[in-house]
């Protein structure tokens, strides 16, 4: 590949499948070629985080009407807000990971932090280093090439944390600083409960659990993890790997429909998951039977 893309693709098949307007995915990645010589970063409705991929590369770039030189190093980010643009010349080409985030995502979280409605618009910033956000990226980019084996919840719950360690380095809050005096009723959490082992083997989103609890996903999220010891992906990952050890046992069904059944994208899914979880692949399980 030699020339950057004019405008960022459309989200992923994987996570639009099915979905109208109120699915598109929170947070979606695109590894993109970087271009040797001048361009303007195509202006997206999403905030778009660019993170170098690779050698050190020298660039010049214009960022409020200043120009200012630098060197994009592995890891490192920049921040090109929504709706706007940013200039660069590339001394050589070059790659990036690009993280779209959704604007109303980062105004919700900002809120929950108890930041002012300015601070829920990203600023633009150049070269930033940070090992969370990175984390973030690489997690992305390894859903994206394994096609998104951990569905809806799992990429919901990374855009979550995006937007939060954002928020936090621009407004120097921690995001740990979140105050919750509030508990998730047990009756709300019953029917989320009882809502995700009746949609296992769909895919699951935070907002869509969230409404089921009638509560903002930001909100939702740490309400979840306090009343259950652990996060909701997390928790969908363990129901699901129950339910397949269970028709396992059964031996009733193939491994592909067990894994389907389950919510698993595929068999392998399902086996790499259960060894993680349980430390047992599923042949295991399921000779354990006779």
């Amino acid at each position: 590949m030699t020339d950057r893309p004019a405008c960022y693709p459309a989200p992923p098949a994987a996570l639009q499948a099915g979905a109208g307007p109120d699915r598109a995915p929170l947070l979606d990645v695109l590894t993109s070629p970087v271009p040797l010589g001048l361009f303007d970063s195509p202006v997206d409705g999403r905030h778009v985080l660019c993170l170098h991929v690779g050698e050190p590369v020298p660039v010049s770039y214009r960022m409020d009407g200043h120009e200012r030189q630098g060197v994009r190093l592995h890891g490192r980010f920049c921040v090109v807000p929504a709706g706007s643009s940013t200039r660069w010349i590339v001394s050589k080409p070059a790659r990036s990971l690009l993280l779209r985030l959704t604007p109303s995502l980062l105004r919700e979280i900002s809120e929950t932090m108890g930041l002012s409605a300015h601070a829920g618009q990203l600023a633009p910033s150049i070269h930033v280093r940070d090992a969370q956000v990175e984390c973030i990226g690489w997690m992305m980019q390894a859903e994206d090439h394994d096609a998104y084996p951990g569905g809806r919840v799992f990429t919901d719950s990374l855009a979550s944390a995006l937007a939060a360690r954002l928020l936090a380095l621009q407004s120097r809050k921690p995001a740990a600083s979140e105050r919750h005096t509030h508990a998730l009723p047990v009756w709300r959490l019953r029917h989320v409960l009882d809502y995700i082992e009746a949609h296992l083997d769909e895919d699951l989103s935070l907002a869509e659990l969230a409404a089921v609890a009638g509560f903002s996903l930001s909100h939702f999220k740490p309400l979840f993890k306090q009343a259950t010891g652990m996060p909701v992906h997390r928790f969908v990952l363990e129901r699901r790997v129950e339910r397949a050890r269970t028709l396992l046992l059964e031996g009733k069904k193939n491994m592909g429909e067990i894994a389907l059944d389950a919510g698993f994208s595929h068999a392998s899914h399902m086996a790499r998951c259960m060894r993680r979880v349980l430390g047992l692949s599923p042949s295991q399980i399921a000779s354990s039977r006779h």
